[in-house]
């Protein structure tokens, strides 16, 4: 996953996963797409990408740290034009409020989460942005996967059992109108199993 590219900036996500974003977001066509952590901008860029070539929409990123050279390196870029910036914890309540700011009444949104990927993050994140997703729409939580290679070389010991799955499992029993759709999943690589959810 450290691989992969969009456009010459690391993506820092599996082709696999990419796909089926793609693929997700031309059947859905939304409006505004929230990235929480936008690492190196290269996700940004590829959700922009997909918001040109819909011809239409924006995407909202949030960062608790934006370095200047990404920024530099991401406002040079034409597809710009479909980003805006938020400098701050995505788990903030006072974030949250700017993103929600952000958006129009009757607008598709989805909101992707790819930050700090520990359970109390992951659950504080869900249980903040769920209420932006429209119906049909996605919530989809990022590197749940996190669980399953805690112990290989780059591997983090502290997803051992504290990870994005125990959140997603907590939320869905919580909120039964959101699903998980195992469709985004069909692939069986994914760094993100358990983590496209639908809300009807």
């Amino acid at each position: 996953m450290y691989e992969v590219q969009w456009m010459g900036i690391p993506f820092i996500q599996l082709a696999e996963d990419m796909a089926m974003m793609h693929e997700m977001l031309w059947r859905l066509k939304p409006d505004v797409i929230v990235e929480c952590g936008i690492g190196q901008c290269g996700g940004l860029l590829f959700y922009a990408s997909m918001m040109e070539l819909i011809g239409k929409g924006r995407v909202i990123g949030v960062d608790i740290e934006i370095r200047e050279s990404n920024r530099t390196r991401l406002l040079a870029n034409p597809l710009s034009k479909r980003v805006e910036l938020i400098e701050g914890s995505s788990s903030s309540p006072e974030i949250f409020n700017r993103v929600k700011e952000k958006i129009k009444p009757g607008e598709v949104v989805l909101v992707i989460l790819d930050s700090d990927h520990t359970y109390e993050h992951v659950a504080r994140e869900m249980a903040l942005y769920h209420p932006l997703i429209s119906s049909g729409s996605y919530l989809v939580v990022m590197d749940g996967g996190a669980a399953h290679v805690w112990d290989i070389p780059r591997g983090q010991a502290k997803y051992r059992d504290n990870h994005p799955l125990l959140a997603i499992e907590g939320f869905v029993a919580r909120h039964p109108e959101f699903s998980i759709d195992p469709h985004f999943n069909r692939l069986a690589v994914t760094s993100s199993p358990l983590g496209f959810l639908r809300r009807s």
